[in-house]
């Protein structure tokens, strides 16, 4: 009992990198750049389809919520981990810590699935185009954010209880560059058992439910694509889907690696290289796959730089 109400009241000393000192300004810019172009590149998004009516459409509405997600993710982590690239090692709070722990994995959580619904909403509109402005009403495209966010919000929260209830006996040291939950069940000196059970299952379940929407929704996509008999129409219904492919591809590789693999303590530079893909690398990535290849996205910027040109 002594040692967890040390822990509580001392907090833990984030490591990040301590392994590479020498690297530790090299990592700090290059996170801080990440971070910069996250956070103009998910802002510009918001604001680009918020102001320019030609966006106002439900998969621009879930982009929205991609880049407000995005943005909430990469912001829960990289402030705190700037700190600690900068002094070399960083003090967090007990409470902090859990923070951390629940915004991150309810973030994570909120993703998976929206990624999913972003991909129903693909098939709504190549397989069903006369059904789509039914089906995907404002209503309902506001109905499926809030169970998106519900989900998340509550997974996370159960998460976060369980592991407020551990004992930590003095282990202060997180190897890590924030409080990712594997790391903090390392600590523990408590039976994690449970804790390990439900992170698994709860991976695998959020996985395996978003994934399955994503693999359904894109097997009748290629059916239907593959039945246009011109080829300019089918590449046109393809490349509608082509960034959220690739936004789901950043997003899962990397993010399943690292929590449904067991983590063994050889396994920990993997572990935080992938936490870096999915905590860093995605939410600054994902504005630029949405447009660099997107006309109405570049479009909708064009017409907002010559907005702000004739009030000058």
């Amino acid at each position: 009992m002594g040692g967890e109400n040390f822990t509580v009241l001392s907090g833990f000393i984030l490591l990040g990198f301590s392994d590479a000192p020498e690297l530790q300004t090299t990592i700090f810019t290059i996170f801080l750049c990440l971070y910069v172009l996250m956070v103009l590149g998910n802002l510009m998004m918001i604001l680009l389809i918020n102001t320019d009516p030609q966006l106002h459409t439900p998969m621009y509405f879930f982009l929205t919520h991609l880049s407000f997600v995005d943005f909430c993710l990469s912001s829960t982590v990289v402030p705190k981990a700037l700190e600690t690239f900068l002094l070399g090692r960083s003090h967090i709070s007990f409470l902090g810590c859990l923070a951390q722990v629940y915004f991150f994995v309810a973030l994570m959580i909120c993703e998976c699935f929206l990624l999913g619904v972003m991909a129903y909403d693909r098939y709504m509109a190549v397989c069903k185009p006369l059904l789509y402005t039914t089906a995907m009403s404002r209503v309902r495209c506001y109905g499926m954010m809030v169970l998106v966010y519900t989900m998340g919000l509550l997974s996370s929260l159960v998460h976060t209880i369980l592991a407020g209830r551990l004992s930590f006996c003095r282990a202060r040291s997180i190897n890590h560059f924030f409080c990712e939950l594997p790391t903090l069940l390392q600590l523990s000196c408590s039976d994690t058992r449970a804790n390990q059970i439900l992170q698994v299952f709860n991976a695998g379940l959020n996985a395996v439910g978003s994934s399955l929407m994503i693999l359904v929704s894109y097997t009748y996509i290629l059916h239907a694509a593959l039945q246009i008999p011109l080829v300019r129409r089918r590449l046109k219904a393809f490349s509608t889907c082509t960034s959220h492919l690739v936004a789901i591809t950043v997003f899962y590789v990397p993010a399943v690696l690292a929590y449904v693999q067991p983590h063994q303590a050889s396994r920990w530079d993997q572990a935080k290289l992938a936490s870096v893909c999915y905590a860093t690398l995605t939410p600054t990535l994902n504005p630029f796959i949405y447009s660099l290849r997107n006309k109405e996205v570049k479009g909708a910027l064009r017409r907002l730089i010559l907005a702000g040109s004739c009030w000058q």
